[in-house]
């Protein structure tokens, strides 16, 4: 039997435990006791537990985000942006730039890596480099070139999103060799793709329109380095 100081606490502390459970269907779960109304009027003042104190029993909290979200994991984020990267024309979301999402350029610098130990290289080392120096003279050049500024990590979620063409371009490495004139070709027109892409981004985050072509050149040496690392 829960004691009249205990169940103070519990009242008092159960404000901050709201839940989607009705009262009359937890009091049927909890137990079958036939004394458990008697206890529960003489505790509660009511047949029926009160909804605010079901959550301490049953662990559920109302609008509770799924675990993967909590971790940074949007698959639905994740979705948009990479279609983003895909086809740059599409009007791009400003409220979805403001998402530090770094699940999928983390999965694409994987994938990329892989790619390229698959074709013969192992430059998990370089592409590591490359994605740490160039992520920060980016974020830095942002920053001196704008007033509004942007964070280091929506840089990396930027540029990351966007590296997925290469990652593909790699992966015909595996079935194709593309050291020649041709592939050089095909790696020039990845990296205008990879800048365009990502500028536009970079664009509608910053809201500054009128400094594209400031912004694309040096993201466009930085898909360079990794365009290299992939064809060379």
């Amino acid at each position: 039997v829960v004691s009249t100081q205990s169940t103070g606490k519990m009242n008092q502390n159960s404000n901050f435990f709201p839940t989607s459970y009705s009262e009359s269907t937890l009091a049927g779960k909890i137990s079958n006791d036939p004394n458990l109304n008697t206890r529960l009027s003489q505790n509660f003042g009511s047949t029926t537990i009160p909804t605010r104190i079901v959550s301490i029993w049953t662990g559920s909290f109302e609008n509770d985000p799924p675990l993967l979200e909590e971790l940074g994991f949007n698959f639905n984020h994740i979705i948009t942006k990479t279609i983003a990267a895909l086809y740059p024309i599409k009007t791009v979301d400003s409220q979805l730039m403001y998402e530090t999402d770094i699940a999928g350029p983390l999965v694409y610098c994987l994938l990329l890596g892989c790619f390229l130990l698959l074709a013969g290289k192992s430059q998990f080392g370089y592409i590591y480099g490359v994605s740490a120096i160039g992520c920060t003279a980016i974020y830095f050049f942002l920053n001196l070139l704008t007033d509004t500024g942007i964070s280091i990590s929506r840089t990396a979620s930027i540029l990351g999103y966007c590296l997925l063409p290469l990652v593909i371009l790699a992966g015909f490495c595996v079935l194709l060799p593309i050291q020649n004139q041709f592939g050089l070709f095909i790696a020039f027109f990845i990296i205008c793709w990879c800048s365009y892409s990502a500028t536009k981004m970079f664009v509608s985050a910053l809201n500054s329109r009128d400094q594209f072509m400031l912004i694309v050149y040096p993201v466009a040496l930085v898909y360079a380095c990794f365009a290299i690392l992939t064809v060379l």
